[in-house]
């Protein structure tokens, strides 16, 4: 009989946050799977739980390594745990490899919610949050990361980031750049921890403050973008649009439907504005 992977969140600041069932989870495990053995070890000293089976590192570095070792001890019967430094495996962390294995062998995967320090920031940030995307982190490097923003500066739902505290005004400009220094925004540090703190103002404003330095974890959420009135955008615009979201990957008839709800239009609209002018030889 194969094992069950079993995901655990873990606190993303406060350790009286951690989810009761993940006391039992750590003592029962036959393998727990670590992103940081040390940051395991004083979670475990906080919640007076004591592991007996085998624990063993699974980080950015060996993930791709350690996920078959991982994956043949589930097919052997294993039940193995995962939690990495805060919040839920696979979110920004490792753990997509290992759950990818598992589910093409057929084993089961099961998860310990946790704290999550997306839906936290969302719930604090005072922007609307009927609907949002979770970005990640973005690219280091300037040009990659604007790039990245652009493509997101017609999305309609709020966004969430991640972002280091050494590159957050770096960030927090560029986003001021792509999506207009208007924008509202707020940056969440160290949530649930002694000194967090919630930042709420326009990307140009948070932009100037990030400038004198800002420490620890660090999310932020952006205000979508405002829906444009029928007609705002013209034809060429439209083509464009599909045009960086085609070289962006995605297929034209996915494109012209993201483009058409980003401008309030008929996909028909959209759809007859890129034929007119790959026929005129300018799409």
């Amino acid at each position: 009989m194969s094992g069950t992977l079993v995901l655990a969140g873990t606190p993303i600041g406060d350790t009286a946050d951690a989810p009761p069932r993940l006391a039992a989870e750590l003592e029962g495990a036959d393998v727990v799977a670590a992103e940081d053995t040390r940051r395991l070890r004083r979670l475990t000293q906080a919640l007076g739980v004591r592991i007996s089976g085998r624990v063993v590192s699974y980080f950015e570095g060996n993930e791709a390594a350690r996920t078959p070792e991982l994956a043949d001890a589930l097919s052997e019967g294993s039940r193995v745990l995962l939690v990495t430094d805060a919040g839920m495996p696979s979110v920004s962390d490792p753990g997509y490899r290992l759950v990818a294995a598992a589910v093409e062998r057929g084993i089961r995967v099961t998860a310990v919610p946790g704290p999550s320090a997306v839906l936290t920031a969302l719930a604090l940030s005072g922007l609307p949050v009927d609907r949002f995307c979770f970005e990640g982190f973005l690219p280091r490097k300037t040009g990659e990361r604007l790039a990245r923003l652009r493509e997101a500066a017609g999305e309609r739902r709020t966004l969430v980031y991640f972002e280091a505290p050494h590159r957050l005004a770096a960030a927090l400009a560029a986003m001021a750049q792509a999506f207009g220094a208007d924008r509202r925004a707020a940056v969440c540090r160290e949530l649930t921890k002694t000194y967090e703190e919630v930042r709420r103002g326009t990307l140009g404003e948070l932009a100037g403050w990030a400038e004198e330095g800002v420490r620890g974890e660090i999310t932020v959420v952006v205000e979508g973008a405002p829906a444009e009135a029928p007609g705002a955008v013209d034809a060429a615009e439209l083509v464009r649009r599909v045009a960086v979201r085609e070289a962006a990957g995605e297929r034209r008839k996915e494109a012209i439907a993201e483009v058409a709800r980003e401008a309030g239009l008929p996909k028909r609209e959209v759809f007859d504005a890129v034929v007119a002018a790959k026929n005129a030889g300018t799409g």
